[in-house]
């Protein structure tokens, strides 16, 4: 089937399944945007030329925000638009740029649709953050003659056999994407595998290296710990459902050998922080909650982090971090904040969606693997033990971040490159 032809079915069948794809979309809302938006129903930029970039969530949006610093600094004369397709991701975009960026939501993949949105914007150029392809959006740019750049391009074993299995939809928006940015060499060939231009596809490395760690947040880190005392300190970030109930039972072993521990959970979605927070009362814990600046005092045995955009923050105030999404086939979430801070990490063995960045950080003995609740709750008590093993685990992690950066230099001086006449 050609390319054409397997968009247009693409298109058929996203028609038929409009009602359920609205239905999910319309719980994707702020009270500040209207969800016309979802219909390409955005504010014209008039004649002013401006920079659009798409983050798909809350991980994109992290992965993303040392390139939109730079992209604000090096393009103060262009808007630059930032999209993402959830809430949350909002959210993160409007906790951490405020005014200095235009957020809307993505519409959706209807043709109408992605044409209206591109003529309203008129962007120079479309950079998309990791890889959210859509065959109708792609389509219009290519139309409209909107370079597109993929920058932090990955492709997980599972992504990568969706696309495959559909290859001359892949094949047709691949050809529309002008340069690709990927962060590993097998992520390149994956992309050319699927029918990428070799020559447009270019090894950067992972933009998550070039961590944007500020002053303002390391105080803000300092201070919550200081707060905290002296104690073992440990997180437990972006958990999903599977994972709480493995983190409550490795903390209630800790504090058997340290009875003063403290646990900060961190849920990944914010509807399940009332579930966790009951969750955790009826595993026996005395729970602080974040967003109630609820004092954490040495009978506190749980701090549970029920705000937006802090985990940075909290991941700075401990001694060690689990990073969640790993315990439970999810593929993990972001090893290297912690890493920078110098925090010890560890992980599940669930890591599809990072697996050269978790592979690097193992070989220098910076990131530590644990198989289930049981292993992890061996594994803090034998690091509390060994504050001096605790120490190098930290200094390993953050070696590695300072020795990997430079994908945000060479992917900007790609994206200046796109954008001169």
């Amino acid at each position: 089937m050609s390319s054409t032809g397997a968009r247009t079915l693409y298109t058929l069948l996203l028609y038929l399944l409009s009602p359920l794809i609205w239905w999910r979309v319309w719980r994707e809302w702020l009270p500040t945007h209207r969800r016309r938006e979802r219909l390409g129903c955005v504010p014209s930029t008039g004649e002013r030329r401006c920079l659009w970039l798409h983050a798909a969530s809350v991980g994109e949006v992290v992965t993303a925000t040392p390139l939109i610093r730079e992209l604000l600094a090096t393009h103060p004369e262009r808007a630059l638009i930032v999209t993402t397709m959830t809430a949350t991701g909002a959210a993160r975009v409007r906790q951490t740029f405020g005014d200095s960026v235009r957020h809307h939501f993505l519409p959706l993949d209807f043709p109408g649709a992605t044409r209206r949105f591109l003529r309203r914007l008129n962007p120079q150029l479309a950079i998309i953050v990791e890889t959210e392809l859509w065959p109708n959006l792609l389509h219009a740019c290519q139309r409209q003659e909107v370079p597109v750049a993929i920058a932090n391009a990955r492709l997980s074993p599972g992504a990568f056999r969706l696309y495959r299995r559909f290859s001359a939809l892949s094949r047709g928006m691949l050809a529309n994407v002008t340069w690709i940015g990927a962060k590993s060499a097998a992520d390149a060939e994956s992309f050319r595998a699927l029918g990428a231009v070799p020559a447009r596809v270019t090894v950067t490395g992972a933009l998550k290296f070039d961590l944007d760690l500020s002053a303002c947040q390391i105080r803000d880190s300092e201070a919550l710990r200081q707060r905290w005392g002296e104690r073992p300190v440990w997180v437990a970030g972006s958990t999903h459902p599977g994972e709480d109930e493995a983190v409550l039972a490795a903390h209630a072993a800790l504090r058997q050998r340290f009875p003063e521990a403290l646990l900060v959970l961190v849920p990944r979605h914010p509807q399940r922080f009332d579930a966790v927070d009951a969750l955790c009362r009826d595993h026996g814990a005395s729970v602080a909650r974040l967003s109630a600046s609820t004092p954490v005092t040495r009978a506190t045995s749980v701090l549970l982090g029920d705000t937006m955009g802090d985990l940075m923050k909290l991941y700075g105030a401990a001694d060690i971090a689990f990073v969640g999404g790993s315990l439970v086939p999810i593929g993990g979430h972001n090893l290297l904040e912690p890493a920078a801070l110098g925090v010890a990490v560890l992980s599940g063995p669930y890591l599809d969606n990072l697996r050269e960045i978790a592979d690097t950080l193992a070989a220098s003995e910076a990131r530590l693997e644990v198989a289930d609740g049981d292993a992890l709750g061996e594994t803090l008590i034998a690091l509390f033990d060994d504050r001096e093993r605790l120490r190098r685990l930290g200094e390993s992690g953050r070696a590695v971040v300072a020795a990997n950066r430079g994908a945000l230099a060479q992917t900007c001086r790609a994206l200046d490159a796109l954008m001169t006449p």
